[in-house]
């Protein structure tokens, strides 16, 4: 059984900060921000996610024409999405951090796909202004790395960060995630075997 909590922080990026610290860092925050809503036999689980385009990290846009002005520069090449994961023992405060980076290619979609998909508002509380799983605007080419980091938590990465502070899952996570996001997932095995990929 779980509960979810929303986290109010600060996701301004500081001066010098890489995307990897970024999401790591506000990972961190929602988790401790969440803690005051735990108790002692609680685990916390947080996340952060961002879309990186060269040295642009693109959050959620503010409005349609940014929503519009992101898919155009994320258009025909490769970004990646950058997943933070910050993992809380309640009884002690013990807290682990993982980090999943796929790369993300992107379809050739036209103006109009693009003028069509902003219309339906989904872009608005997507980072970079995409949903990888939207059924009709689909816009990644083809995936060769995390489905779930894409759309917002790695299961197999948390996983392996529950597992750091022995919290073992008694559901074949890998196998369940395949499953519901019919996507074959080239890595899980290396991510699940410690290795650092995606």
């Amino acid at each position: 059984m779980f509960s979810a909590q929303s986290a109010d922080v600060d996701e301004r990026t500081v001066k010098g900060e890489t995307p990897s610290d970024y999401v790591t860092r506000l990972a961190r925050e929602k988790a401790l921000a969440c803690s005051q809503y735990a108790h002692s036999g609680h685990i916390v689980v947080a996340a952060d996610t961002a879309v990186v385009d060269g040295k642009d990290i693109l959050g959620k846009p503010k409005n349609m024409p940014e929503a519009n002005s992101m898919l155009q520069q994320l258009r025909n090449h490769i970004h990646q999405v950058y997943t933070g994961i910050a993992v809380m023992r309640m009884r002690d405060g013990n807290m682990v951090t993982d980090l999943c980076i796929t790369d993300v290619p992107m379809r050739d979609y036209s103006d109009e796909e693009v003028n069509v998909y902003v219309m339906t508002g989904d872009p608005l509380d997507k980072a970079g202004g995409y949903a990888i799983q939207h059924p009709r605007f689909k816009p990644v080419e083809s995936l060769n790395g995390c489905y779930a980091s894409v759309m917002g938590l790695p299961l197999c990465h948390l996983s392996r960060a529950l597992r750091q502070l022995n919290v073992m899952t008694p559901a074949d996570v890998s196998g369940n995630c395949q499953s519901a996001l019919d996507y074959q997932c080239p890595i899980f095995s290396a991510v699940l075997l410690g290795e650092n990929v995606g």
